[in-house]
């Protein structure tokens, strides 16, 4: 440390997240003092583990309790100058629909920017969102329906007690056909992005010359 510098106290990070496996609301990290705030202000216990002592919330908790309790306790350690993390699934102050309602403001973005598109390579700005590879809309949605397909596909060995089922077997063709959109829809992107730029001016033809009108003939 440089001469003159303060020292100061560093806490330790926590982090209060979902464990996925067990479903159980986690703390971690953290000092003495931070477990004490946890225990006050949480409602959280103080568990032995494999690794040693851990904090969670008790079992059984619906997830409105669980949210409640965690936000609760992420404020009381950040009050008390704690460095903490918390899960957004877990913070009650933010709307439990909000992830899908910028979902929706996000496809209504993408439509006004496909209307209102006055060149070529805008065009294939918006079609590279709905397709990219990586993280586009289309292949996104594919990868959806790929994992609700294979939960709801039998274990080769099971026998199904659903006589028909070819629904399944139909998800599958539509992840597969949700691919060749994908395709499809890129190759019209890479047309868009090699085509020339239209143009936005539009200027009126010019107008034939007016030829002199001959001179009417005089009376005599």
């Amino acid at each position: 440390m440089k001469p003159g510098e303060p020292d100061f106290l560093v806490l330790e990070y926590v982090t209060i997240t979902k464990d996925p496996r067990t479903g159980l609301v986690v703390a971690i990290g953290g000092t003495e003092r931070a477990a004490d705030i946890l225990q006050r202000t949480g409602g959280v216990l103080t568990t032995p583990g494999p690794r040693g002592d851990y904090h969670r919330l008790p079992h059984g908790l619906p997830i409105e309790q669980q949210r409640l309790k965690a936000t609760a306790a992420s404020h009381a350690l950040l009050c008390a100058g704690h460095s903490v993390h918390l899960d957004p699934a877990l913070n009650a102050l933010t709307a439990p629909n909000g992830e899908r309602d910028a979902a929706l403001r996000y496809l209504a973005q993408l439509a006004e920017r496909a209307s209102r598109a006055e060149s070529s390579t805008e065009v294939a700005e918006v079609l590279t969102e709905i397709a990219g590879p990586a993280s586009g809309l289309l292949p996104l949605t594919r990868d959806v329906v790929v994992r609700a397909w294979i939960a709801l596909s039998p274990a080769p060995d099971a026998e199904s007690a659903d006589p028909d089922p070819d629904p399944v077997a139909d998800l599958g063709n539509t992840a597969s056909a949700l691919s060749r959109a994908a395709h499809r829809i890129l190759a019209a992107r890479n047309h868009a992005a090699r085509a020339p730029e239209r143009s936005t001016a539009t200027t009126p033809p010019p107008s034939p010359a007016r030829q002199p009108s001959a001179p009417a003939p005089r009376r005599r």
